[in-house]
């Protein structure tokens, strides 16, 4: 490819809203161009990486069985509706709903478990057929509200899912073994450094799930892991040790006066007492206006994502003052004790203590002593606090530690859920309808092309691992007014092709700075240069992009020596 032919053109900045380095780096080398908030076109040097990408997916995936199929991003609402996913909270305003111009009801595909359990339900019969596992790379459309980082979080975006079917969960634990092996294959490819966490199920639904995270100060994601073994989950799903009881006996419920003290640090200063020995109360409005009462101990946090799972998935948000006051709850003073007509959410921290402070509902008032379930009942007890460092692992009681990531690969159990909805059932050996055991397993391809550039890029551009970059090889040359120099690079251009060596040719008429500029970033592996000093030496001259070292290649040796160069260790 000439780059004087390439469509797009490189950028000397980027747009002021591209925060994260892999958004602006991917603009300014001309790999996307932004159409609308989260949607965004690749041009040819992005394209020929995400095919790169893809290409790694399909070897590994195919290599464990998997069978490549093609499913239709528009769905009839119908098969939403029968796993209930349309008309559940979650995903809720995500899921993209329109009609057709007969009134169908239509939905635009986010991920294909409705559509995979379908086929279930028409091809699979007999336990002869399972297990399977199959998979496709589709374009998905998520409305987000806030999509953010170029391609990290966009609305329009291109998955690898994959789906297994199996006849019990023995096969759905090697399933999903297999499909992990070929996860950590292909992010090694790709050369990403990753670790693997527990995750939230989410919209998903299953038993359970983990996601493969790429580690950046710039990641959506918290990650929470231990000093001392190996836990590690997303904050969304981490669990931590909330201390033991300690044996006090409990004393009478006392109403102190507390002016002005409104906040958790007020009251446990005003009192003289730690932050640990308060009660904490947050309130949520559900999607269906319902309030919650959550209360959890006063040095710890609501972790929303668990609220609102254990409320089934609907949207929470903060309620309001005025909701309060209908209820007959004192905003800064709100207490679990008396209260009515609210569901009380309380976290299993309010086990882990005695003789609390709380409000009293009382403006200016709290009570001391407060103990659990003596004084005030919880509609459910359960873990809705949000781990955070300086916690004690779940598993080891040792400190738990924090750190931002990017997902870039996740994996569910399954199990019934979706075959039981639409009926995809099949006969045993004993001749009995049972429902089909399923998996899913996603990678955001875009998303993986932005974590690479997250991890291989230095203040230059982007340095992209062989592997993935658009081509092997980025051929300058500089001379365009000496037709010696024009001659050899041109013909060292058509050597490369007949070699099938992917080469970028930078033929224009532009100053070196500019040529070099692009080619670093841009980030193509090696950089070959041919100059009026280079074709009196007969040699051309070679740069890894990643080394500041350049060497000077005899020019009888170019083809042979590129090989080598690009299996050199040292891709940082």
């Amino acid at each position: 490819m000439r780059l004087s032919h390439l469509f797009g053109r490189t950028l000397r900045e980027a747009p002021a809203e591209a925060e994260l380095a892999s958004h602006r780096l991917l603009l300014r080398a001309a790999m996307i161009r932004q159409l609308a908030a989260g949607i965004y076109s690749y041009l040819p040097l992005g394209w020929r990486v995400l095919r790169k990408i893809e290409g790694i997916m399909r070897e590994e995936m195919d290599r464990i069985g998997a069978q490549e199929l093609l499913m239709p991003m528009v769905n009839p609402a119908e098969v939403w509706q029968a796993t209930g996913r349309y008309q559940a909270p979650s995903p809720g305003p995500a899921l993209a709903r329109f009609e057709d111009r007969f009134g169908h009801r239509l939905v635009l595909a986010m991920t294909h478990e409705e559509v995979v359990a379908d086929l279930l339900r028409t091809e699979v019969v007999s336990y002869r057929q399972l297990p399977f596992l199959v998979y496709h790379i589709q374009t998905k459309f998520r409305d987000e509200p806030r999509p953010r980082g170029g391609l990290v979080r966009a609305r329009e975006f291109t998955m690898k899912d994959a789906y297994s079917a199996d006849v019990d969960e023995a096969g759905l634990d090697a399933a999903y073994a297999r499909v992990y092996g070929a996860y950590l294959n292909i992010f090694r490819r790709c050369h990403l450094e990753h670790i693997v966490v527990e995750a939230d199920t989410g919209i998903m639904g299953g038993a359970l799930s983990h996601e493969f995270m790429v580690l950046t100060e710039v990641g959506e994601d918290t990650l929470i892991s231990c000093e001392g073994c190996s836990y590690s989950a997303n904050v969304e799903r981490a669990e931590f040790g909330r201390g033991a009881v300690e044996a006090a006996e409990p004393l009478p419920l006392e109403a102190v006066p507390t002016p002005g003290a409104e906040t958790i640090d007020a009251v446990a200063a005003f009192l003289g007492v730690p932050t640990s020995q308060t009660l904490k109360a947050v309130f949520y409005t559900t999607a269906e206006g319902e309030l919650i009462f959550a209360v959890v101990r006063g040095d710890l946090t609501v972790n929303e994502v668990k609220l609102s799972n254990l409320l089934g998935g609907t949207p929470l948000r903060p309620a309001s003052e005025e909701e309060l006051r209908e209820k007959g709850i004192v905003a800064g003073y709100a207490s679990p004790i008396g209260v009515q007509g609210v569901r009380v959410i309380a976290d299993e921290s309010v086990l882990s203590g005695t003789n609390f402070v709380a409000g009293a509902n009382r403006p200016g008032y709290h009570y001391r002593n407060v103990n659990y379930p003596r004084d005030f009942q919880a509609n459910v007890v359960a873990d809705i606090a949000q781990a955070r460092a300086g916690l004690a692992c779940p598993r080891c009681g040792e400190v738990l530690r924090e750190a931002r990531g990017i997902e870039i690969g996740h994996l569910f159990k399954l199990g019934t859920r979706y075959s039981e909805a639409v009926g995809a059932m099949f006969l045993d050996r004993n001749g009995e309808a049972r429902p089909i055991v399923m998996g899913s397993y996603g990678i955001g391809t875009g998303r993986l092309m932005a974590a690479i550039v997250e991890q291989h890029h230095d203040d230059k551009g982007i340095m992209w691992p062989p592997s993935v970059a658009p081509f092997q090889v980025h051929l300058v040359s500089l001379g365009a007014d000496r037709p010696e120099v024009t001659s050899a690079a041109e013909a060292l251009y058509r050597e490369l092709e007949q070699a099938g060596i992917e080469t970028l040719y930078d033929d224009r008429e532009e100053s070196a700075g500019v040529k070099f500029n692009d080619a670093d970033l841009i980030g193509i592996p090696l950089r070959l240069t041919v100059s009026p000093r280079t074709v009196r030496e007969e040699a051309v001259e070679a740069k890894l992009r990643w080394e500041a070292e350049r060497v000077s290649l005899p020019r009888s040796r170019v083809l042979s020596a590129i090989g080598e160069l690009l299996s050199r260790p040292g891709l940082p």
